[in-house]
């Protein structure tokens, strides 16, 4: 059986980088809603361009309907990286939410895998209850947006239960955890525009490593959370695959946040040589 763990050179490309797995290319434009118990409480938009030799993500979204008039609130982020032997290797990432109480940022910077500086203004206060983050827990990991990737090896159909053997750790700027994934089924999934076709369903278990309060109920409620599922389809050219629809069951209802628009199309190669001459 293949490593639950996917390997950071599995996500674009093959092992060792063979070329014409490493110049996969391809766009995602897609529009999201998230909805509470049926309720509409969100929309937001996710764009994705895969490129031979690197990469970016830029996502933005904001409360809506009722919730709106109760907790306004928007965010935005963004994250690139290069390709390098067929491997993806964060190097940026950045994002910003803003509520009727305050506005966050957060920024980072990566270096092979490992965060190499990373901050968030405000400053926020410090609190002995926090898992506190060593270094340890900042190397070999991806930033939120890259780390919601996920490629299938191989040349087989990457709709397979292939795609939800996988761990993926994550740090956010103040929390380490891991992403666990366990495949349960195939469905056909539809957005009102774009995408119609097969999609994975993983189970996702979230484990927090460090940087969260171990009282909290929020993260003890995730902890032991077996129910949350993700929808995984293709971005069109590669064997990224990203999230279509995802569910997390809460006491108020089931949260979901699915694609109401999913255009994906995948990009002609460009050879290097001809890309250094224009």
């Amino acid at each position: 059986m293949p490593p639950r763990t996917l390997p950071a050179w599995a996500l674009v490309g093959g092992r060792g980088g063979g070329g014409a797995a490493a110049a996969a290319q391809g766009k995602l434009d897609a529009r999201y809603e998230a909805s509470l118990a049926g309720i509409v409480i969100g929309k937001g938009a996710w764009m994705i361009e895969i490129d031979a030799d690197q990469y970016s993500a830029s996502a933005n979204g904001g409360t809506s309907g009722l919730l709106q008039a109760f907790a306004g609130g928007k965010g935005s982020g963004e994250s690139q990286g290069r390709i390098v032997n067929g491997q993806l290797v964060p190097m940026s990432y950045a994002a910003s939410t803003t509520s009727k109480r305050k506005t966050e940022s957060i920024r980072m910077t990566l270096v092979g895998g490992n965060v190499k500086d990373y901050a968030i203004t405000p400053t926020p206060p410090v609190d002995a209850d926090r898992i506190p983050v060593t270094e340890a827990h900042r190397r070999g990991v991806f930033d939120p947006m890259t780390g919601s990737f996920l490629r299938v090896p191989g040349t087989a159909d990457p709709i397979s239960a292939d795609a939800c053997r996988a761990s993926t750790p994550i740090f956010d700027g103040r929390m380490r955890y891991d992403l666990k994934f366990e495949f349960k089924r195939i469905e056909t999934v539809k957005a009102e525009k774009g995408y119609h076709g097969p999609a994975v369903v993983c189970a996702l278990y979230f484990a927090p490593i460090s940087g969260y309060i171990a009282d909290r109920t929020a993260i003890k409620y995730l902890i032991r959370q077996r129910d949350m599922e993700v929808w995984l389809v293709p971005i069109a050219g590669t064997r990224v695959l990203v999230p279509f629809k995802i569910k997390i069951p809460t006491p108020l209802g089931n949260a979901v946040l699915e694609a109401t628009q999913f255009n994906t199309q995948a990009s002609p190669a460009v050879p290097k040589a001809t890309a250094k001459t224009q």
